[in-house]
């Protein structure tokens, strides 16, 4: 599968984006889907992952309440609303799908996903 993520930009402390990923492929509610960042000279982090059905979602601590993962299987979409941003959030967001188990200790782990997007950069200013 392959993946295209978009809808970064600059926004506002406080403001709201709301990211998408589109898939190709006709296998794409065979794909758990997860949102990752990384910010400039740091590690890859996990921010949100979205179960086969959408019926589960998990999400990193620092972004519960703040930021949503949804999909849309008959479009072949994901998506990322984040709302109440912080400078903190400064990243670029890749999309990410893995073939694996729904197993919420293991779905942060970045090298279990099978396939990623190229990222779309999102500028939170203060």
């Amino acid at each position: 599968v392959q993946l295209q993520a978009s809808g970064g930009g600059l926004v506002q402390a406080g403001g709201s984006l709301r990211l998408s990923c589109a898939a190709s492929g006709p296998t794409f509610s065979n794909y758990i889907m997860a949102w990752f960042l990384q910010a400039p000279g740091k590690e890859r982090l996990f921010v949100a992952a979205i179960s086969r059905g959408g019926s589960m979602t998990y999400y990193a601590d620092s972004v519960k309440g703040r930021f949503t993962i949804s999909r849309d299987n008959s479009e072949n979409m994901v998506y990322l609303q984040m709302n109440s941003l912080k400078p903190e959030d400064t990243a670029i967001y890749y999309c990410a799908a893995d073939r694996g188990l729904w197993n919420m200790a293991a779905l942060p782990t970045s090298r279990r996903y099978d396939y990623w997007g190229q990222g779309t950069l999102v500028t939170v200013s203060s």
